[in-house]
């Protein structure tokens, strides 16, 4: 059986959430019905940074891994972690990924800021996710709270996370970009195996 991992914080997590709440889990349903065999480790810690995410990555190598989906950054952003350093500790996390699974493919969860933040900050944290996907020929989620982020019906009392309702449209977010990858995964595969 092939394997997916989500690797993310509190938004992949479900904060607050039953674990088969969060989208993670309901992709689970999204690949059966599609006829595609693989299992999801959703290994998501609330308030996890970049740095943090860079620490309790290694347990998570020691099985293979098929698609590796990264979903980091935004905390880093609420304490105003430089850019460059953001980017520079996704990459390492992708690098490391790459190094124990050479053939693994990476989808990307970009992010977009609240409009509190600071212009520039603003502007280069939503394209830092796009210049990683180009580099490291990986998938992008244009935005991972697409439709849901700023609308009170499918979030929290605090705004900021998904409830319930909220996790049924990222899990379509992600599956847009999910499904072509887990199909050519999956055919490559096979063909590996005949």
């Amino acid at each position: 059986m092939k394997r997916i991992v989500v690797f993310g914080d509190s938004l992949s997590e479900g904060f607050m959430l039953k674990q088969s709440e969060a989208w993670p889990m309901l992709l689970v349903e999204k690949l059966r019905g599609a006829g595609l065999n693989y299992e999801i480790d959703n290994y998501s810690q609330s308030g996890g940074t970049t740095t943090s995410g860079l620490k309790r990555l290694g347990p998570h190598l020691k099985q293979k891994i098929d698609i590796f989906i990264l979903e980091l950054g935004v905390n880093d952003a609420f304490i105003s972690t430089p850019i460059h350093e953001i980017e520079n500790n996704l990459q390492e996390i992708i690098d490391r990924v790459k190094r124990v699974n050479p053939n693994v493919r990476v989808i990307i969860c970009g992010m977009q800021l609240p409009d509190r933040a600071d212009e520039s900050y603003l502007e280069r944290f939503g394209k830092m996710y796009v210049d990683l996907a180009q580099k490291n020929n990986a998938a992008l989620v244009p935005f991972l709270l697409e439709g849901v982020f700023g609308n009170p019906a499918l979030n929290l009392f605090d705004r900021l996370h998904p409830n319930a309702a909220g996790h049924k449209i990222l899990v379509e977010n992600v599956w847009r970009v999910l499904a072509p990858v887990a199909r050519e995964t999956s055919a490559q595969q096979m063909a590996r195996v005949h």
